[in-house]
């Protein structure tokens, strides 16, 4: 690339800010002379969340990720934010089965995952666990041609045109802006995304009110006894990968392995087509489900485990065949039960909570 080009290239970058000078930017009355530690709000029936010492996080910090987040100048086009594929009010999701709305407007092979307590995921993001932190996951879709398509060094500049974020920059990290400093603030926005408020919790943490139906019990019962080797905890997630027999061939996989599962990271075979588990929180918010989103409802789910589970090598053993019968045995009066329980998980708060939305359009 010349520097002819270069040039040119940020010559057209400050004419286009120049025609996005009435974007609305964040009015902010935060002293931006000082910085204050924040905890997390963790739940009481929550395990313990581990700080990360390399991103400790600040009120101010946070606040940086937030701003971040909802920007569509993250994105090479100015039309995405990381919120144009992760909608609080479906937890984060994008109730899409393989999206399209990235800067190519070509189909990702891969669904959209919720983000939901991302704080407790230290097993790796995305499906296969690619990327070891929420800072070095967020490089994956600002930079992919097929989603944000966003050329780092443009970003930077893009950002320093912004008074705002030069002052909030330089306090939160004591530097200009650069990437790396952008992913350390969406990562500590992201790790507030924390969703621990549903009706089951006030009913766990024994709050005055709270209460499950009958079937909202029976459906408890049954997810504990059928379901707890992946959905494992309050987290409703061991954070682990299995393979849930969703397929039994992964030999013709176009895809870059994408299909393949945690192999494509590890390389051991007995990772293959091994996906993360995702949390039972908000799971009727968060339609369609699997890495590829190919089931639509949550019945469909429940059907493939009881009738739908492919063998292979790798496939779970709580799923092998027992009785002469593969899969989780579920009646039907079970679907309905844990249909209802699944149900209790849904967190009005999370979704409604302002610390967490749009503020822009506060």
């Amino acid at each position: 690339m010349s520097a002819a080009y270069v040039k040119a290239r940020f010559v057209l970058l400050a004419l286009l800010l120049s025609t996005l000078s009435c974007k609305k930017e964040r009015v902010n009355n935060l002293n931006l002379d000082q910085l204050h530690p924040e905890k997390l709000a963790v739940p009481g029936n929550f395990p313990a969340a581990t700080d990360d010492p390399d991103n400790p996080l600040t009120k101010e910090g946070i606040e940086l990720g937030r701003l971040l987040f909802y920007d569509t100048r993250l994105s090479g086009n100015n039309q995405l934010s990381c919120a144009s594929c992760h909608h609080q009010n479906i937890a984060f999701s994008d109730a899409t089965v393989l999206s399209n709305i990235g800067v190519s407007g070509k189909i990702l092979p891969r669904h959209t995952p919720a983000l939901i307590n991302l704080a407790w995921a230290t097993s790796g993001l995305f499906w296969d666990g690619g990327s070891t932190n929420l800072e070095s996951q967020a490089f994956g879709p600002l930079t992919s041609a097929d989603e944000m398509g966003q050329n780092l060094s443009e970003l930077e500049f893009e950002l320093k045109q912004v008074p705002d974020y030069q002052k909030r920059f330089k306090l939160v990290f004591g530097s200009e802006i650069n990437s790396a400093s952008v992913v350390k603030a969406l990562a500590q926005f992201q790790r507030t995304l924390i969703s621990g408020d549903s009706k089951y919790d006030q009913y766990i943490r024994k709050e005055a009110g709270a209460n499950l139906t009958d079937q909202e019990k029976e459906g408890l019962s049954l997810v504990d006894s059928k379901c707890r080797n992946c959905h494992a905890g309050e987290l409703f997630t061991d954070d682990r990968f299995h393979n849930n027999g969703i397929d039994a061939d992964f030999s013709n996989d176009s895809f870059e392995g994408l299909y393949q599962g945690r192999y494509r990271i590890s390389y051991n075979l007995e990772d293959l087509g091994k996906f993360k588990t995702p949390t039972l929180r908000n799971v009727l918010l968060t339609a369609p489900y699997m890495h590829d989103g190919r089931f639509s409802k949550l019945e469909d789910v429940l059907e493939h485990y009881n009738s739908g589970v492919k063998v292979s090598g790798t496939t779970d053993p709580t799923l092998l065949p027992t009785v002469g019968k593969r899969g989780i045995l579920l009646t039907a009066k079970d679907k309905n039960a844990i249909l209802a329980f699944l149900a209790s998980l849904t967190d009005n708060t999370f979704i409604q909570n302002k610390k967490l939305s749009n503020p822009y359009h506060d």
